[in-house]
């Protein structure tokens, strides 16, 4: 294990937790990489997709896959669906690894050791074993943006506190701006800026070791002593011009860093908002960081990076509607071998499907990997919880906060009144089925979790130092914690067991979406949400045919769910898959606004009385996989959404685009700055 001296060993120690990182989401997704489509219960990847009325969340549906649909139709028309889907899910796991890596480097000025530690407890956990098995890969990026969301409302309300205190700014060594790396989303300095004052840890963190060295980085949850007290002399020195000159410049380069940092807020909330959860989970983490006085502003960003849903749900009310009450005990938390669900929950496990679990997660492993990971996490309790910096003392206790409530509140939703609780919301609370499947929330827990993590690594390695004498104990008590978070969840390697690999589509699909280019939507056969191709896999899967298909496919939104059926959202395609099942006549068929009836062959499903209905139909494409129907006559107009609402919900689209672009600008515009401010400090 490499040890990195102070925060990291410098620029080039730095790149350690991003090679590391990578290198972790390559293992795990390494069998996804071959040529191939991603078709894995709800993960559906198709080499072309379309802006139909449901990608932009005015189907029928509730809008859940929102802005994801439309950013696949979007990038598809340029790169294969399949390609993007993959880029996608590595750079979401490759970034949740360094963004806990940079979470313990910025708040803890851990070593590189601590920081490859806290990279594992990101990475390779039941959470992302168990939403990879159930095809959450865009949820992925909402977790993986929460470190990242954390550094910049931390940032900002670091910014805004020492922009209201005056003169806060000369009592900001200069050292400290060179202690941050230029490639950081925020530059946290670790000592305690706000004061003045010498963290308490920092100042005994030196005390005990063999060699006398500062090990600062390795001790206290806010980082060096190093005299932030001290004031530079330039100040006084300085000609009465040249001072008013240098508070200008200060206070334009202060609020050109707010600007950024705001920026590169919008880009995480954006990224996270991949998916209705994802924003979720982001804004959650991003108002409790970011301070009272600062709530406003973020609120008004997390509605604007929410904007593709939000005014989906607006405009078409399907994700307004009361939820079906049985949805939540069949998505509530489940308890793993040997765990209680609360135990499960902590462990960073417990999703609802059972199917869904590594094979590790069902025997008494669990236990111990349960275990190892609390070890760790309770190992680095105190030093999280403790004073510490004033600088980031709000932050690191606002994350073991949220961290214990996303354990204990999806524990009590799966108790018999927590369900009933439940049940009253979805019933009577617009939009609260979005809360139902409670597991999801558990990811709030990862970045309190890795902080701890990189802490008790620390921890454990200074009680060894003391009976050993040993320099070495943090790379090796790191090592030991790595193996044994791996080896306790050995299935995650190389797509957890096998089970995420690419699958390849018959030409038929091809095909038929080139004929489907006449009026009306789109109805399928077997009866169902659900496939089980013999190219899928074992595990049932979403149906493809919506993503495949230019036109939009009638769903049901019906799920099943541990043997009962939860009831979506889709009450037209309910109905027009009970008129085909029970064979209606064409007309009928027009009259509900469908043209087309799409029959998949291989299948198995609910067929009915079908033959009467598609006997009176127009034969278009068969093969042994897809059969494609035309319905003759003219077809009733059932537009879904109007030009209008299509124009607004793709404003919304091009709004979150815009924040997701955000991001980077405001970090290399942060870079810019910095640049700037260490060339004019240089020239003074």
């Amino acid at each position: 294990m490499v040890e990195g001296g102070r925060a990291g060993s410098g620029r080039w120690g730095r790149f350690v937790p991003v090679g590391y990182s990578l290198v972790l989401a390559l293992i795990v997704v390494g069998p996804l990489l071959r040529p191939g489509y991603l078709l894995l219960r709800d993960a559906v990847s198709t080499p072309r997709s379309y802006l139909t009325d449901s990608a932009l969340g005015l189907g029928d549906a509730a809008p859940r896959a929102v802005p994801q649909d439309a950013l696949l139709a979007a990038v598809s028309t340029v790169v294969d669906g399949g390609i993007v889907v993959k880029a996608i899910l590595v750079l979401a796991l490759w970034a949740a690894g360094w963004g806990a890596a940079e979470l313990a480097r910025r708040l803890l000025r851990a070593s590189t050791a601590p920081q490859l530690l806290a990279a594992t407890v990101a990475v390779w956990n039941p959470y992302v074993a168990e939403r990879l098995l159930q095809g959450h890969w865009s949820l992925l990026t909402g977790y993986a943006a929460l470190p990242w969301t954390v550094l910049a409302a931390h940032h900002i309300r670091r910014r805004a506190r020492r922009a209201r205190r005056p003169g806060a700014s000369a009592r900001v060594p200069a050292r400290h701006a060179d202690a941050a790396p230029d490639d950081s989303p925020c530059r946290t300095s670790e000592a305690d800026e706000d004061t003045g004052t010498p963290s308490r840890t920092g100042t005994r963190s030196g005390a005990g070791t063999p060699n006398g060295r500062a090990e600062t980085a390795d001790h206290g949850g806010a980082g060096s002593a190093e005299a932030s007290d001290r004031r530079p002399d330039d100040a006084r020195r300085m000609p009465e011009y040249s001072r008013a000159s240098t508070g200008r410049a200060q206070r334009h380069g202060y609020a050109g860093s707010a600007v950024c940092a705001w920026a590169m807020l919008a880009g995480c909330l954006a990224a996270a908002g991949l998916t209705p959860t994802g924003a979720l989970l982001a804004g959650c983490i991003a108002l409790v960081v970011v301070g009272r006085r600062n709530i406003p502003g973020a609120l008004v960003l997390w509605c604007a990076a929410s904007a593709p849903w939000l005014m989906a749900t607006a405009l078409s009310g399907a994700g307004a509607e009361p939820s079906d009450p049985a949805g939540v005990a069949a998505f509530a938390a489940r308890a793993e071998p040997g765990l209680a669900t609360l135990g499960s929950l902590a462990g960073l496990g417990g999703i609802w499907n059972a199917d869904a679990v590594p094979g590790s997660r069902t025997t008494l492993i669990a236990v111990a990997g349960t275990a190892v990971l609390l070890a760790l996490v309770a190992a680095g309790l105190r030093q999280i919880a403790g004073a510490g910096a004033a600088s980031t003392r709000h932050t690191r206790r606002a994350l073991l906060v949220v961290a214990a409530v996303a354990i204990v509140l999806p524990a009590l939703g799966a108790t018999a009144w927590g369900v009933h609780i439940g049940e009253f919301l979805v019933t009577r609370v617009p939009g609260a089925g979005l809360l139902r499947d409670t597991q999801k929330y558990v990811a709030l827990a990862m970045p309190a979790f890795a902080l701890c993590a990189a802490a008790g690594c620390r921890a454990i390695a200074t009680a060894g130092r003391k009976h050993t004498g040993s320099t070495s104990g943090t790379p090796l008590t790191a090592t030991l914690f790595i193996a044994l978070l791996i080896c306790t969840l050995p299935d995650l390697a190389w797509g957890v067991g096998g089970e995420l690999r690419p699958v390849r589509y018959p030409p038929a699909w091809q095909r038929v979406a080139v004929l489907v280019d006449g009026p009306g939507d789109v109805a399928v056969l077997p009866g169902g949400m659900f496939r089980k191709f013999p190219y899928s896999g074992r595990a049932a899967v979403l149906d493809p045919a919506p993503r495949m298909l230019p036109r939009d496919v009638l769903q049901t939104g019906e799920l099943p769910v541990r043997g009962r059926t939860v009831n979506g959202e889709g009450a037209r395609a309910r109905a027009v898959e009970q008129l085909l099942l029970r064979g209606g006549t064409a007309s009928d068929l027009a009259a509900q606004g469908i043209g087309w009836v799409l029959i998949e062959r291989t299948t198995p499903g609910p067929l009915g009385d079908s033959k009467t209905t598609l006997a009176q139909l127009v034969p278009e494409y068969t093969d042994t996989e897809l059969a494609l129907y035309r319905v003759p006559g003219p077809i009733e107009p059932r537009a879904n959404a109007s030009e209008t609402h299509r124009l607004l919900a793709i404003t919304a689209h091009l709004l979150w685009a815009l924040l997701l672009l955000a991001g980077p600008a405001g970090l290399l515009a942060d870079r810019a700055l910095r640049r700037r401010a260490l060339a004019g400090r240089a020239v003074r």
